[in-house]
């Protein structure tokens, strides 16, 4: 039974950890490997380098929106597919294992687990913006 009392808190601390986390990955690309690095890192791997500034406007607006709780339901839905094609690129080739070179894809599948958990329990406390519908 969910306790209804603490529920929403949990999808807050779920909301916000999320936020944190693409704002981290964000953040990593543009300041440490660059908008311009991380679309050569995308077009080494066969995909058009424009779509690294895509990603990356995702990543930040999806942050600041699951953050500050607006609309986080579908937010979290929305970010799903960055996650995929960062495991379908990158860490999926790499094994299972987040430690091993390149990372494997464990940690971005439990990331997505994550967004689906709070695309399933709600906005939480203290959002701004609910998603309008009920679940």
């Amino acid at each position: 039974m969910t306790d209804s009392r603490t529920a929403p808190y949990a999808s807050l601390l779920l909301r916000l950890t999320l936020g944190i986390l693409f704002l981290a990955h964000f953040s990593l690309k543009f300041f440490v490997f660059t908008p311009a690095g991380t679309a050569k890192f995308f077009a080494s791997l066969g995909l058009p380098g424009g779509l690294a500034y895509l990603t990356m406007a995702v990543e930040l607006v999806g942050a600041i929106a699951l953050i500050l709780g607006i609309y986080s339901r579908i937010v979290a839905i929305v970010l799903i597919p960055i996650l995929l094609g960062a495991i379908f690129t990158v860490h999926g080739p790499a094994g299972f294992f987040f430690t091993n070179p390149n990372g494997g894809w464990e940690f971005p599948a439990f990331w997505i687990v994550g967004l689906l958990a709070l695309a399933l329990t709600g906005d939480g406390k203290y959002a701004l913006k609910p998603t309008p519908f009920k679940g």
